[in-house]
């Protein structure tokens, strides 16, 4: 069984402070104070590193329940950085910490697994195509 996503973003105010939500969820987006934003929420590359180190957990996770292992913490940090405008990530590197209440073997079993499975870091790691399906805009000669 397939998860569609559908995630709608509206500004708030004349922008740039948005919010994105999906279904019952949502998050802030915004740019930094610095950046001409209000400083409230994650800026796109924070928000795209964040997915990273969630889709990891979340599978990290999924596939423990599936093994019977029994986690007890995990601890991500992903690093990454777009160098110039209009430019793509530089690598992106992760730094987890996984506990559980098994061997240290099956534990590292449990991350080259959500290393090879996990959507997200999979996507980032070949080109995925991101296409404008649908347009509509309203400028301020746009008639009511």
């Amino acid at each position: 069984m397939s998860d569609a996503y559908r995630i709608e973003l509206r500004t708030l105010d004349g922008g740039p402070t948005a919010v994105a939500s999906s279904g019952a969820f949502s998050v802030l987006a915004d740019r930094p104070l610095a950046g001409g934003g209000r400083g409230l929420g994650f800026n796109g590359g924070q928000l795209l590193y964040a997915a990273i180190a969630a889709c990891l957990s979340n599978d990290l996770y999924r596939e423990a329940a599936s093994l019977g292992i029994e986690l007890t913490r995990v601890g991500l940090t992903v690093d990454g950085d777009f160098p110039a405008r209009g430019q793509p990530s530089t690598p992106i590197s992760v730094a987890l910490e996984v506990e559980g209440a098994t061997m240290e073997a099956r534990l590292a079993e449990l991350v080259d697994l959500v290393d090879q499975i996990a959507e997200i870091p999979n996507s980032m790691r070949s080109t995925t195509p991101v296409t404008i399906t649908s347009r509509r805009l309203v400028g301020s000669d746009s008639a009511g």
